[in-house]
Parts: structure tokens; sequence; C-alpha cells
């Protein structure tokens, strides 16, 4: 038997980052067997669904290198696999259910759907179909239909005895029928929900394990009940624990970023974030964090998934994020950064800068944030920066001139000489080496946080230096003029 998983996103959105955390595993399942991994599109929300959101959905997996043998773009034997295009099967498949007595015709409207819940809710009982159309009698049903009368049809669920299965997961699961609704399988306009479409398509698609979240344990009894009324055989189920926020509850947009394009856009890895994601309720037997998909698929087991809900940490992420950027080479890291670097930047550019960045970067995204002063005409920032603390604006100036007149002095300014030079001169006002360079840092950057300062100051060159130099010069001229003397008097 030939192992076949997929995964089966509907397209009513941007690309969920669930949506990525599901397919790993179940890429790496079909790997580790020699399988084949397919990507089905659930589109029969005709109102939500998009053809922009499907390609996003595509180009996010793509990007991950979350690759599918079968899909609506790559074609396969068991297409089509887009389920707005298979509409004729799933009404064929409803009519053998109603058939066989295993479904039924629904006439009730939606005014009395909400009654029979608002009731329910007030009584403090689980919401669900009261069963009224359950006894119509089949020729009375058709008449209905006949006449034109709207109608879904439903599930017969068994009103006693229990549904179980066996978990790839979490061992044996069982559920109560008297708990399970006698779920929707056909809407009045002809479209499948989620539960007929979702089996038709696993059994026709020749799925062998059904690898999903955890919120579709409850729904389980339902598909159950279908394979069985159609006398096939089941697939195992497997369901993965959700991925959550820090107060457990499940990830979502109010809390967490979940779309796949966004992390994308702020310079996350790709091989970062499936690493992140594969770290989400699993771990390979050498215990450590960073590791390739590569190394998923060699040790996946579903004993080693622990059912314990993942916190989805972003403060995590980066540190993985940053530690992966730190492994790229030069010219790949230069390439993936160009993107990311001002608009007009060469890649020459960001070859030149990247040595001094690429150990303070988490993100890609913040190498134009870390770099812009490389780029800007003049730099901007409060001439109160470059005052040390405990010095009066006046001796401030005095030693930013006493460097000004060394660095001009200097014929090619390398690393090495700004940084002996400058500890010299702090040695010989008396002043902390720091106060010094943080002076020279936010006069040069204008910014208390940048890559090496020294380093930074070769790599913008002798004039620009010069410049941004003399222009705080002036800056602490003017504040030393305003400031007044130490005891009050003026200066």
């Amino acid at each position: 038997m030939t192992v076949r998983l997929r995964i089966a996103p509907s397209p009513t959105g941007d690309p969920h980052v669930g949506t990525a955390y599901i397919a790993l595993f179940n890429l790496a399942f079909a790997r580790r067997h020699g399988g084949r991994f397919v990507l089905r599109i659930e589109d029969t929300d005709r109102a939500r669904s998009t053809p922009e959101s499907e390609r996003m959905i595509s180009e996010s997996l793509r990007w991950l290198g979350l690759l599918w043998d079968e899909g609506p773009d790559v074609g396969g034997p068991n297409g089509p696999y887009r389920q707005s295009e298979r509409g004729a099967l799933y009404r064929k498949y409803a009519d053998e259910l109603l058939e066989k007595g295993a479904a039924y015709r629904c006439f009730c409207s939606a005014e009395r759907l909400d009654q029979v819940r608002k009731a329910q809710e007030a009584a403090k009982h689980q919401p669900r179909y009261d069963g009224k159309c359950r006894i119509l009698p089949r020729a009375e049903a058709e008449a209905r239909v006949a006449a034109g009368e709207p109608h879904v049809v439903r599930l017969r669920v068994p009103e006693d005895g229990f549904t179980s299965f066996a978990d790839l997961i979490r061992g044996e699961v069982r559920i109560e029928n008297r708990t399970v609704d006698d779920q929707v399988l056909l809407k009045s306009d002809g479209m499948p929900t989620y539960h007929l479409a979702n089996v038709v398509d696993d059994r026709l698609m020749g799925i062998t394990h059904v690898v999903r979240a955890e919120e579709w344990i409850s729904s389980t009894p339902k598909h159950l009940l279908l394979y069985r009324a159609f006398g096939w055989e089941t697939p195992q189920f497997g369901h993965m624990p959700l991925l959550r926020n820090s107060d457990r509850t499940k990830i979502s947009k109010r809390k967490n970023p979940t779309s796949l394009k966004w992390y994308e856009a702020q310079g996350y890895l790709p091989e970062a974030l499936v690493n992140f994601l594969a770290l989400q309720g699993f771990s390979v037997p050498e215990g450590i964090e960073i590791f390739p998909f590569s190394r998923v698929v060699e040790t996946f087991e579903f004993s080693r998934i622990n059912t314990t809900g993942p916190v989805f940490d972003l403060q995590k992420l980066e540190w993985l994020n940053g530690e992966y950027i730190r492994k790229l080479g030069a010219e790949d890291l230069a390439q993936r950064l160009l993107p990311f670097a001002r608009p007009g930047t060469s890649l020459e550019t960001v070859r030149s800068i990247l040595p001094l960045v690429q150990g303070r970067l988490k993100r890609l995204g913040e190498f134009q944030e870390l770099t812009d002063f490389f780029f800007a005409d003049r730099v901007e920032y409060e001439a109160g920066l470059l005052v040390p603390k405990k010095l009066e604006p006046a001796r401030a100036v005095e030693g930013l001139r006493t460097f000004v007149q060394a660095y001009a002095a200097m014929a090619a300014p390398v690393a090495t000489e700004i940084d002996r030079e400058g500890r010299a001169i702090a040695e010989r006002l008396g002043w902390k080496v720091g106060d010094l360079f943080m002076m020279l840092r936010v006069a040069v950057t204008g910014k208390t946080a940048t890559p090496p300062l020294c380093e930074t100051m070769v790599a913008l060159g002798k004039d620009k230096v010069a410049a941004r130099l003399d222009e705080a010069v002036r800056k602490l001229d003017g504040l030393a003029r305003t400031a007044p003397s130490p005891a009050g008097q003026p200066q």
C-alpha cells in the first residue's frame, strides 16, 4: 500500500501558519514512508473563497519548501483537486446516503433553527438540531423536493451507543453518539459541507492517513459514520495539538500574527520557520532545537508528538531565525537581504555592509532599519544625545573637536587606528572610553545602538564621517551656548 496524505486548506483569506504546521507533518510522514503528498483546495464556501487566496496558499507553501506531488497546479490522477469542480460527485454520494437511509432531507428554515438554538441555550443544553425532519416519510420528503421547497441533506446519527477510533497520536478516542449533531452534508444550494466533501475526496483520492488539528476530533465520528454508511475502509486518523497563544488560547491574529505572508514580509527565513513549527509538539531524538526538515523526515514518528498544546512564542522564533541567519554564507545572505534593502541599493553595497550587521540581525526585515544611516545624506537626532552623562555640553564639544582633529589627520582611516586614537583621547581627557565612543556613534549614525562603531566609520567613508562629525560639533556648540554654567552663572 502506498502511503498517501493531504493538506486541504480553504482559500478564504491569507494563508494561515497553522496550515503550514499541519502540512509539514503530513509531508514528513509521506516522505519517510515513500508515499505521496496531496494539496486539495476546499473551496465550497463560494461566498468567501477567492483565487487570490488560493494563489497565496500555494506561494507560501512553496516558499517554505513544503511541496506536493498532486494538486490543482501540478495535476495528478485523482483530480480535479478543487472541491468547487467536484460538485456532481458530492450530489451523487448524497443521493446514495439518502437511498440507504443514512441521511435525510431537512426543510427547517433558518428562522426555526435559530429559535431552537436560542431555546436550547436558555435551557443550558448543548445546541444541536432537534431532529424534526428525521421522521418525515420519504414520500412526503420527495414530494416537497419536487415542489421546489428549499432543503438540506443531514446525516442520520444513531441516537444511542458510541463511536470510537484509534488516534495515531492520542490512542483510543470514544465519543457518545448522543453528543453528535445530525450534521448538514449538502447545503440548500447543492454545495457540500466540509464533512461530506472531506470524506468523499479522501476516499476517491486514496488518502490513507488523515493528520489534522485536534479541533476536528469531535467531527471524526461523523466521518466514520459516513465511511461505514458507504461501506468504505476508513483511513487512520491523527489529531495534532493546536498552536496556542501564551495564555493557552488557540492561536489567533488578535494575539499573534497568523499569516504566512506576514512572516515572509518580516524577513523570517523559510527554513527557520519550518524548524520552529516542527518544534511545536515534536522533537528529534538528539534533543537539539536547530535541525533541517530532512531530519524531521528521517525521525518522524507519531509517538514523538507531545499532545500538550505548544505555545507559539515569537521571541523563540526570532532567536531561532537569528541563529539561521548567522549560519548562512555571505553571498547567500546578501542575495536574501537585497529585497529588504533600501530601494536602489546594489548587491555590491549589501555585500559591503553585511559583515557589520550579520551578527545582529534577527530578521531580514531589520536590515534597512539597522543600515539606513549608511544611505542618508544626514542623520537626525537630538543634540542632547551627544552629551555624556555627568558632562557639560562645553566639555562635550571640546572632546568631540579633539577627536575631529585627530580623525582629519588620518590619511586612510582603518578600524584599529580609529579605535586606538579614540581610546587615547578619552584617556587624555579623563573620560570613560564608552562615553566618547557613544558620542561618536550618535554623531555618525544618529543611533545609540549600531553595528561595531569603528568598522561602521570605515564603511561609511572618510568624507561622510567627517561631514557628520562637523555637523555634530555645530549641534554641540549651539547646545553649549544656551546651557547654564554649573554654578548657574552666565558663561
